[in-house]
């Protein structure tokens, strides 16, 4: 019986230094029945020949050049030539473990359609690997291993956009690359949790991700921290955003700053709370700052956290459930 076909897609763009490595890894790969289609954005290096050079060495490559410009583009281009059954995406500077490709289909081909085969990552670097993205490996994998990254994806992206897997008719079903929102591998994780796919737990790291001073991710405006914050918001509204609730707000630092002028906006009406003493009494954007105990006497509250540090998030969430109120239902976490 023949293996199912997994489509790999690759937007890619003045990797000279790391594509051949990243290309190799996936020539070499346990599970041998893919495809890749890999679409050059505009490179003015010599990405696009080492492209070529692999394209002539294996039959399962192709090179295309982005119609348009942009990640997005380049990855509506590949996916328009992808014929798997199954879809997955690849950075052309990161590297896959050799079983990366048959453990997310075989975890496919048990548990069936509305899933996402997701694996560990592991960050890597010449210059040595910073505490944040540390940080964010630590507790991408926590997640990854139970299988629960959807029940913290307001904090941050949850699905690593460079390690997952889905049936291409469940990616099609979320939209796949229609949408022209950045960031994009945010946004589409947003869309798997929306239709309600169920991430399929994994203890195995299958992509290493390289970090550098140059990458994407550091540099472009599309990654910037507000355009995370409008996404979270965004989807909040058309996802959670209950009527029959009471919208609290805790937090009023930069970000809780920023979601009330968007609750503002959105003439949605909100309780505004902190810790800090110094605020509490005061107004700001004419919305007085009231202390935190209020929040027992809400009824039905659904609370929106911006409070960074981990150690002020492991009492507030102490405070909550005190309260009996249940993550994710009552109460969500924005960073």
């Amino acid at each position: 019986m023949k293996k199912p076909l997994v489509s790999i897609v690759i937007p890619f763009k003045n990797t000279e230094d790391f594509f051949s490595v990243c290309l190799a890894s996936i020539h070499e790969q346990t599970y041998s029945n893919f495809e890749v289609i890999a679409v050059d954005d505009s490179s003015t290096d010599d990405s696009k020949a080492i492209g070529m050079k692999m394209a002539e060495k294996d039959a399962r490559f192709t090179i295309l050049t982005n119609n348009g410009t942009g990640i997005i583009p380049a990855l509506q281009l590949a996916y328009s030539k992808a014929t798997g059954t199954f879809i997955t995406r690849m950075d052309a500077d990161d590297i896959m473990t050799p079983n990366r490709l048959e453990v997310m289909v075989q975890s496919l081909l048990a548990h069936g359609t509305n899933h996402i085969a997701v694996g560990k990552v592991s960050y890597f670097s010449e210059t040595g690997v910073n505490d944040g993205y540390a940080a964010y490996e630590k507790w991408l994998n926590g997640l990854t291993s139970r299988g629960t990254n959807f029940s913290e994806i307001y904090k941050e992206c949850v699905i690593p956009s460079p390690c997952w897997m889905v049936y291409s008719s469940d990616f099609d079903a979320c939209g796949g690359f229609n949408t022209n929102t950045y960031p994009e591998d945010y946004d589409l994780a947003f869309r798997f949790y929306k239709h309600k796919l169920i991430c399929i737990p994994c203890n195995d790291v299958l992509h290493l991700w390289r970090d550098y001073s140059t990458r994407t991710s550091r540099t472009s405006d599309h990654y910037a921290e507000n355009t995370f914050l409008n996404l979270k918001f965004d989807y909040f509204k058309e996802i959670e955003l209950d009527p029959q609730k009471n919208i609290v707000l805790w937090g009023a630092g930069k970000k809780g700053k920023t979601i009330a002028k968007k609750l503002l906006a959105s003439n949605i009406d909100f309780k505004w709370i902190c810790n800090n003493e110094k605020k509490i009494g005061k107004h700001i954007y004419d919305i007085e700052m009231l202390e935190s105990s209020v929040l027992a006497q809400q009824e039905n509250p659904q609370v929106i956290i911006t409070v960074a540090n981990h150690e002020d998030q492991k009492h507030i969430k102490n405070q909550l459930e005190h309260l009996n109120l249940s993550t994710y239902k009552d109460y969500y976490f924005f960073c």
